[in-house]
């Protein structure tokens, strides 16, 4: 599993400091370079994060919907969002995300040639239950899915579906009514509707669905990171003056 950082170029001199250099004391640096309505937005957003529900798309292949996808993600404040790339690398539109990257976590998988069953096992021992978006006879409605439980959804292509490898590995399927001629939902618009029915129910029903503070320290890092101009230089003076 590959997962995007602020700036690849940057993580390993980030990865080489960090035991010596606590990102708390590196956060309270940055922060001064922002203002204060921004650091207030940023503690309000980040307080409504979840770790609880997380997206997972694979092979999916038009930009413009996992885009849709991801600014979906961001609105809704699930945090992590899965790319399984079996055959083609997902490009993200900036016009379509609207920066909505730039706030949520990227994990791409596309290191080996088994990237679905590697991902879904991965997030198995996350401890998450693996609902696939696919008619099963065994489907239930996206209202009757139960949010006890982490729960990592996952979308197929926008033509096929979900593969095989997910069809075995899901631990549930789940559907959205419909009551017209039409068949399906275009992905992105499924991926909304299950987000915002999800979501909801999770923010009322789960006591503890919000990220942990460590994981809240690495976001907002990585916020920080992305807000300010020449942040890796600002980090690189820093640490010279401190001699670390």
């Amino acid at each position: 599993m590959i997962k995007l950082c602020v700036n690849e170029k940057f993580a390993f001199s980030l990865f080489t400091i960090m035991h010596r250099q606590t990102k708390r004391e590196l956060i309270n640096y940055l922060l001064t370079f922002i203002s204060e309505k921004r650091k207030q937005r940023f503690d309000e957003v980040i307080s409504q994060r979840t770790d609880h529900l997380r997206i997972v798309l694979e092979n999916m292949y038009q930009a413009h919907n996992a885009s849709a996808i991801l600014r979906s993600c961001e609105s809704f404040g699930v945090q992590h969002v899965h790319f399984i790339e079996n055959r083609n690398h997902l490009r993200i539109s900036d016009d379509v995300a609207m920066g909505s990257s730039n706030w949520i976590t990227i994990h791409r998988h596309n290191a080996a040639n088994t990237n679905t069953v590697e991902a879904i096992n991965e997030l198995k021992a996350m401890g998450y239950r693996i609902v696939a978006t696919s008619p099963h006879k065994n489907d239930v409605t996206i209202d009757q899915l139960p949010v006890d439980k982490k729960l990592a959804l996952v979308f197929g292509t926008e033509i096929d579906g979900i593969s095989e490898d997910v069809i075995s590995l899901a631990d549930e399927f789940v559907k959205i009514p419909m009551f017209g001629f039409t068949e399906s939902f275009n992905v992105s618009v499924s991926a909304a509707l299950c987000m915002y029915e999800l979501s909801a129910r999770i923010r009322i029903e789960v006591p503890d669905y919000l990220i942990g503070e460590k994981e809240r320290v690495d976001i907002y890092f990585d916020w920080l990171m992305n807000s300010i101009d020449k942040s890796e230089a600002l980090i690189a003076r820093y640490l010279k003056e401190k001699k670390v």
